[in-house]
């Protein structure tokens, strides 16, 4: 049934996929401004943190190890090209120049400009030092110079730790920065916490009001179907996924109720094949010229053949009544062929001989009952007794393969066959499954073999398959698999 969407029809997908999106834009939102100020802070501590180190290094270097360095060569301990104090201003110099480049806060920048400043005239004062110890100068020269050289360490030292105290002040900001983040993150954390109760809520709301209550109502038409009130519908949801669930449902409750009705009326109209089945084989004609035998053989005082054609037919009717059982033991139906042809050869004496060969192993394993006795009857009245002289009917029952899976039945016989034309006519007859079965003739009794075999059997049976060459004989063959079910005394 072709489905048309409306208006009102809510699409389940679309509402869950909205409401992902949303689920997925408020948390990567939080997430990526975490993550963006993680990084700037990370970074502003990087930078505060480095700029510190290098402060407090350069301070140390100028403070305190040139100094010394001038000191020694002052006190004639050691000299300018051993010493090499030119070094250590070099490093101070490279020092300031990478805060430099580091500091983003201008008036640490201007901080460090003049603590470069101080650092050039710093080294230009150890040059005069310099040329005064190698002109010769006295030692009072040299500790006044060497006394204006520290004066100027000293301005630097103040300025490198104004300069540590302002960074250390932007650490402090860049804390308190966190802080707001943190408290900033926190607020948003709880404003998605509501919106995804919310969420939840609206979630809720729409499993129980559009999926609950479409998914009740198909319960209760499944508990319907099951309970046999194949007429029960339900109603089309409104969400757009679940309509063509329900649809299919009715329409599945629709197709049951054809099939079912379809069913018990081929039951009945099979029920009646079987009863005409069961009285063709036990026509008038066929009791009339079995008890006249009786009677002639009893006239004849053969005693012996009158026991034997008595015990035969009551066992043959037993086997075909078996108390309205449907299922037999392959033994039970090669006895009862077996009757029938001894029955068939006391009358048809010099015409008939027949051989039964059946695997003893497969005697224990169940039939749909009276399949074979048509087949039998087929040969004689349309094989043999079309024949000049004796003819013979073999049956034969024996396992396909070594598994044991599967049994075929094959009726051989070498009476007059059938031409071309005939079988392929019989054929189409038992074949043609939509035909009626009072309509047919001669074949009957294979049709209703063949359809016996179909409807118990389904695709695990070959069905009836016919072999024949005019005036050459017939083979009738069938497989079944081998099955044993709970089959009754009879």
């Amino acid at each position: 049934m072709t489905e048309k969407k409306t208006a009102k029809n809510k699409s389940l997908k679309k509402t869950l996929r909205v409401s992902y999106v949303f689920i997925l834009g408020i948390m990567i939102v939080p997430t990526m401004y975490s993550i963006l100020l993680s990084q700037v802070h990370t970074r502003q501590y990087d930078t505060i943190i480095t700029n510190v180190g290098n402060a407090n290094r350069i301070n140390q270097i100028v403070k305190n190890d040139v100094p010394n360095e001038l000191w020694e060569i002052v006190c004639g301990k050691n000299d300018f090209i051993s010493a090499n104090p030119y070094d250590e201003i070099q490093r101070v110099f490279s020092g300031i120049e990478e805060m430099q480049k580091r500091t983003k806060n201008n008036a640490n920048k201007e901080k460090l400009e003049v603590a470069f400043r101080a650092c050039t005239t710093l080294e230009r004062n150890i040059e005069m030092l310099e040329m005064q110890i190698n002109g010769g100068g006295t030692v009072e020269q040299n500790e006044k110079s060497l006394e204006e050289i520290r004066t100027i360490t000293n301005l630097f030292s103040d300025i490198m730790q104004d300069f540590i105290l302002s960074e250390i002040e932007s650490a402090n900001e860049t804390n308190y920065s966190i802080k707001k983040m943190s408290i900033t993150l926190s607020m948003l954390q709880l404003v998605i916490f509501f919106l995804a109760l919310l969420i939840s809520i609206n979630g809720y709301h729409l499993f129980f009001k559009t999926i609950q209550n479409p998914i009740d109502d198909m319960q209760k038409l499944s508990a319907e179907i099951s309970h046999g009130n194949l007429s029960a519908r339900t109603k089309l949801p409104n969400i757009e996924e679940l309509i063509p669930l329900a649809d299919n449902m009715n329409e599945m409750a629709r197709q049951i109720e054809v099939l079912i009705n379809k069913n018990t009326e081929e039951q009945k109209n099979f029920q009646k094949a079987e009863m005409k089945a069961l009285q063709a084989q036990i026509t008038p004609h066929f009791l009339y010229n079995t008890l006249d035998t009786i009677i002639w053989l009893a006239e004849e005082e053969r005693t012996e053949q009158v026991v034997n054609l008595t015990k035969a037919f009551s066992e043959f009717l037993r086997i075909s009544l078996s108390r309205g059982h449907e299922w037999i033991t392959i033994q039970h139906e090669l006895e009862h062929i077996k009757n029938y042809l001894t029955i068939q050869k006391i009358r048809y004496a010099d015409i008939l001989n027949y051989e039964i060969d059946a695997d003893e192993a497969l005697l224990e394993y169940d039939i749909i009952k009276l399949v074979l006795q048509p087949l039998i009857e087929n040969a004689i009245y349309h094989g043999i007794k079309n024949k000049r002289g004796r003819g013979h009917i073999k049956v034969k029952a024996a396992f396909t393969d070594e598994k044991q899976k599967k049994i075929k039945f094959e009726v051989t016989d070498d009476g007059a066959g059938f031409t071309v034309e005939r079988l392929k006519q019989v054929k189409n007859e038992i074949e043609e499954s939509e035909q009626s079965a009072e309509s047919l003739t001669s074949v009957y009794g294979l049709y209703n073999v063949n359809k016996k075999l179909r409807l118990y059997y389904g695709e695990e049976t070959t069905g009836l398959i016919i072999e024949s060459e005019h005036g050459n004989g017939s083979k009738i063959s069938f497989v079944i698999p081998a099955v044993k079910k709970y089959v009754e005394k009879i």
